[in-house]
């Protein structure tokens, strides 16, 4: 009987030494600092492939800078890159506050449909548009209406010769000011043989006025250095549409760091519209100074650069004066404005006006890329009866202004008109 208790107490301890190891290999194991099973390496997004586009239908694409071809909302803010042409005619995007890279073979031109009364054509459609690339018929990738604010430069001839004229010119500079919206912006600049920035870009009114009324006239006439300044100074720092509306005669007697040539060229180059207001000074000032002997014009003890029989009182220099104002309209899409009655400068000022808010869009690719730094023409062509268009008419390949960005950041844009 003691044997058989005996026996069942060593079975019982066998199995509960058995069980008790089999608990502990059930038990999860505790391990330090464990490795991390292996996952995929971040998608780095600025390296991610091109999205085609698989569908036989043609992709719609969004015009950099203008509203979005398909949902007509502005786009968000975004900085253009890439200066020299590119032959790929892929794409990348992301999110906003990001990079848009394109395509910079892409030519956009403002273009403005006028009646012959000088207004705005609404409601003209893509088909009714051609576009030519040094004489090729181009296929029109984009085309939108757009209307949004924009930020105009007074320029304010206020030289001796202007100096009979210096109260119309001021008059009429707020006249325009008061046809703008009030998100519009205005910048007053005035020149003689100097050149004065009167206030920065702004909505106020009051400022703005005040910068009219505090221009004076001096002596000398730097027409085109004033030109060639408020490109490089002002335009090119300026974000969005932009224009200059120019007050003057047209004569330069005394710029010598800029000539016509030269500032034809950088309008042409520039994304800005020029509007000039033309006043015929010949008879007011030669005529008026001669007649008068007016020698002692608050411009010292003369006449300053221009007397009344030296620079500026030739009628082939007003002549002169006339072809360069009309030179700097057409060249940059703009129009020239005779100031010889009130009526025709109120009636001016509302068509610059509206021109400036509304616009048509057209983009396209040439099938010539052409070379870097070739000057090639450009003609846009309606099919709408008794219209008139304003645009562009010559662009540079690969040739960018540079535009304003976020700080800390440099870009220069391609060839876009915005």
């Amino acid at each position: 009987m003691n044997k058989f208790a005996a026996a069942l107490a060593i079975v019982s301890l066998i199995a509960v030494i058995s069980f008790a190891q089999s608990g502990r290999k059930t038990r999860p194991r505790v391990v330090k600092n464990p490795k991390p099973a292996p996952t995929a390496p971040a998608e780095n997004p600025s390296k991610r492939p091109a999205i085609k586009n698989d569908s036989s239908q043609k992709a719609v694409k969004n015009l950099p800078g203008l509203l979005d071809a398909t949902t007509k909302k502005p786009p968000s803010s975004q900085t253009l890159v890439g200066s020299t042409p590119q032959t790929s005619n892929s794409e990348s995007y992301e999110d906003d506050g990001g990079i848009i890279k394109i395509d910079t073979n892409l030519v956009a031109l403002p273009v403005s449909v006028l009646d012959r009364n000088g207004r705005f054509v609404v409601g003209v459609d893509q088909s009714e548009f051609s576009v030519y690339d040094n004489g090729v018929e181009q296929t029109i990738e984009y085309f939108v209406t757009v209307e949004k604010p924009f930020t105009v430069v007074l320029l304010l001839d206020v030289s001796p010769s202007t100096h009979f004229e210096i109260e119309q010119i001021q008059r009429a500079a707020y006249t325009f000011v008061n046809q703008l919206r009030a998100d519009d912006k205005v910048m007053v600049v005035a020149f003689d043989y100097g050149y004065q920035l009167l206030v920065q870009p702004t909505s106020d009114r009051n400022k703005i006025r005040d910068a009219i009324y505090r221009a004076r006239f001096g002596y000398g006439t730097s027409l085109y250095e004033a030109v060639s300044n408020t490109i490089k100074r002002e335009l090119n720092r300026v974000e969005g549409r932009k224009a200059v509306v120019l007050f003057t005669d047209g004569v330069d007697t005394s710029s010598s760091r800029a000539s016509y040539r030269t500032t034809i060229k950088e309008v042409e180059e520039v994304d800005a519209l020029f509007y000039p207001i033309r006043y015929n000074t010949y008879n007011s000032f030669v005529g008026g100074v001669r007649s008068t002997n007016r020698s002692n014009v608050r411009a010292g003890n003369n006449v300053g650069r221009r007397g009344a029989t030296g620079a500026g009182t030739s009628r082939a220099e007003y002549s002169r004066g006339k072809s360069y104002l009309s030179a700097l309209a057409h060249s940059s899409g703009g129009r020239i404005f005779e100031a010889d009655t009130t009526a025709n400068l109120d009636s001016a000022f509302r068509n610059i006006a509206e021109e400036l808010r509304k616009q048509y869009w057209i983009g396209y690719y040439p099938e010539d890329v052409g070379r870097k730094g070739e000057i090639r023409n450009v003609r846009v062509r309606i099919t709408r009866p008794n219209t008139v268009i304003r645009t562009k008419n010559k662009y540079i390949v690969g040739k960018g202004y540079k535009s304003p960005v976020r700080k800390g950041r440099t870009s220069e844009e391609p060839e876009f008109f915005d």
